[in-house]
């Protein structure tokens, strides 16, 4: 659970093993630093550091991978490996809730 203004921002969880913190980090950098909303940051492309190699999904644009390797990371090519996210994010503008279900796995974010 992330807090905003001492009030009660975003519940998510990103399941997957090693991948659970790494995605624990990456949803709210697409949330805050990149404008997406709960939809969009649990669908966004992911990395994962594992064992000394980096995996990238298929979403990751080529500069980035092209960069990476420059700079001396190891590219592993791999799917299914990076999580799945659940989450739901309260607008303190509004009140209102929004929720987001990663297609990744089975799920969906229903409310009433």
């Amino acid at each position: 659970m992330v807090f905003s203004d001492g009030k009660p921002w975003l519940s998510f969880g990103v399941m997957g093993g090693s991948m659970q913190p790494q995605g624990h980090v990456q949803v709210p950098l697409n949330l805050i630093d990149f404008g997406m909303n709960i939809q969009q940051a649990g669908e966004a492309p992911r990395f994962r550091h594992d064992g000394g190699f980096v995996s990238l999904e298929s979403g990751i644009e080529q500069e980035a991978r092209r960069e990476l390797i420059e700079r001396g990371h190891r590219i592993l090519e791999q799917s299914d490996v990076f999580g799945g996210f659940q989450g739901i994010l309260r607008d303190p503008a509004t009140g209102a809730y929004h929720a987001g279900s990663d297609p990744r796995k089975d799920g969906l974010a229903i409310g009433y």
